[in-house]
């Protein structure tokens, strides 16, 4: 049995979830999430518990099983709190503008890199320090990473002044620069 696949979902109240075959719909007070799960695992729900059965003990087969819980379970997390990646914005110059869903970045580039949020995801600017913080949240879990580093990949932080945009989490590993004689 895979560690993820064998836990149990347990459906918090003001969720709704709907199972049709291997379609899953998700509705809760922030949303609605809806996904299509590969047919060789089964969803099977009790009550207000969610279990993920696989058909055999193939290694495809144990993959997608701790694959399809961890994704049903980030749809409930989705729907009920959401998810949110920050950014942070370094280097002298750098300046980041919000109006309405449409993120512009001037990042040591002769234009501006312009982002527009898909549908589901907010951004939010906040200056922290000298800097700036971009904070991208939404309920699809996936598409909130997937917008977090596309944006990231405008600038990515340089190992010698530490320059660029970063995860707030994320450490950079610095360089020594040229020694002089």
């Amino acid at each position: 049995m895979s560690r993820i696949g064998k836990k149990i979902i347990e459906i918090p109240k003001g969720v709704e979830v709907k199972i049709n075959g291997h379609h899953v719909s998700v509705k809760g007070p922030l949303g609605t999430l809806q996904n299509e799960f590969h047919t060789d695992v089964d969803i099977v729900m009790e009550g207000a518990i969610l279990s993920v059965k696989r058909h055999t003990d193939d290694p495809f087969h144990r993959s997608l099983h701790g694959l399809t819980r961890a994704l049903l379970n980030n749809m409930i997390v989705g729907v009920t709190k959401g998810f949110e990646k920050k950014l942070d914005v370094i280097g002298t110059g750098y300046k980041v503008a919000l109006a309405g869903n449409k993120l512009t970045l001037n990042i040591s580039y002769t234009h501006p890199v312009e982002f527009t949020a898909p549908a589901g995801i907010k951004f939010a600017v906040e200056p922290i320090a000298k800097d700036n913080r971009i904070t991208i949240s939404g309920i699809d879990r996936q598409l909130v990473g997937q917008v977090a580093s596309d944006i990231r990949d405008a600038q990515r932080p340089e190992p010698y002044k530490g320059k660029g945009i970063k995860y707030m989490t994320e450490k950079i590993m610095r360089k020594a620069g040229k020694r002089g004689k």
